[in-house]
């Protein structure tokens, strides 16, 4: 996703410093914009990225960053002047072994244990203006565009891994007996993976069309924020309802399904929340309540 909006805005030079040996896995790229005290309100972040001549100087924390502890540049977003905080901020691309970044442990996390994620602290950190991407001061625009590109990457990528957890849960409820039968058996287990496997194709569906939509170069941000919500949270159902057919097998980690349900609890976080999701559904629906 962040390749998209780049090739769109990023100049020249950045493209050929940063984008071109990202896209052929020469480095690896990590986003900076979450921070101690702010996830999903964006424009609340309090890094900064001061002018000195042709310079920026960059001063503040990153947090949650995917990657960030083998990142070779980071595309963060950071304050560059006041005034409104939606029209203050400007993505810039950042090499990591700039002199000033200081990269903190790897974060100790439930799941996605083979994500790395870092907080990371900048301390008068200098590089040049020019690596800002596109217009200064429509960062705040850019990253909201990069986001629903974000969002619909997930939910799409969320589906192999349901379907798969069905699947497996299926062959192993047809061996496992109990009570002289195959668990699979119950009515209440098999219409219940039927109700697991609906949700997921209606799903599919939802992506596909917000998918067309992309393509048409139409607004997404209402369908992106549907399939997002409902991705994450068939994730957490399909992961706990399956696990429990598996019984004291479901409870370890030896088989996909655990691993789901551990790893997958952070759809419904990253990327925007549940919550967050829903909050723009209702704006866009025209239902949520404005201030007065």
């Amino acid at each position: 996703s962040i390749c998209i909006f780049f090739s769109r805005f990023g100049s020249e030079y950045l493209k050929k410093e940063f984008l071109a040996p990202s896209i052929a896995g020469d480095v690896v790229a990590c986003i900076g914009v979450s921070e101690p005290q702010v996830g999903s309100d964006v424009a609340a972040i309090k890094t900064t990225a001061k002018k000195s001549g042709d310079d920026l100087i960059i001063n503040g924390q990153k947090m949650w960053i995917t990657n960030g502890i083998q990142a070779d540049w980071m595309c963060l977003l950071a304050n560059t002047s006041q005034g409104s905080p939606y029209k203050n901020k400007s993505l810039i691309c950042l090499p990591m072994k700039t002199p000033g970044v200081h990269v903190g442990k790897n974060i100790d996390k439930i799941g996605m244990h083979s994500s790395d994620s870092a907080q990371i602290f900048f301390e008068d950190v200098r590089i040049p203006a020019k690596n800002i991407i596109g217009e200064e001061g429509l960062g705040f625009n850019y990253q909201m565009l990069q986001f629903q590109q974000e969002r619909l990457a997930v939910s799409a990528l969320n589906i192999p891994p349901l379907d798969k957890c069905i699947k497996e849960t299926i062959a192993y409820t047809k061996e496992r007996k109990i009570f002289g039968k195959p668990v699979l058996h119950n009515q209440y287990i098999h219409y219940r993976l039927a109700e697991l496997q609906t949700e997921v194709e209606a799903l599919r569906a939802l992506v596909y069309k917000c998918t067309d939509a992309f393509v048409n170069g139409e607004d997404i941000t209402q369908l992106v924020s549907m399939a997002k919500l409902k991705g994450a949270r068939l994730c957490r159902e399909v992961a706990d309802s399956c696990l429990q057919y598996w019984g004291g097998m479901g409870y370890t980690n030896d088989v996909f399904v655990s691993r789901m349900y551990r790893d997958m609890r952070s759809s419904s976080i990253a990327g925007g929340a549940d919550e967050v999701m829903l909050s723009i559904i209702c704006k866009l629906m025209g239902i949520l309540p404005t201030k007065k």
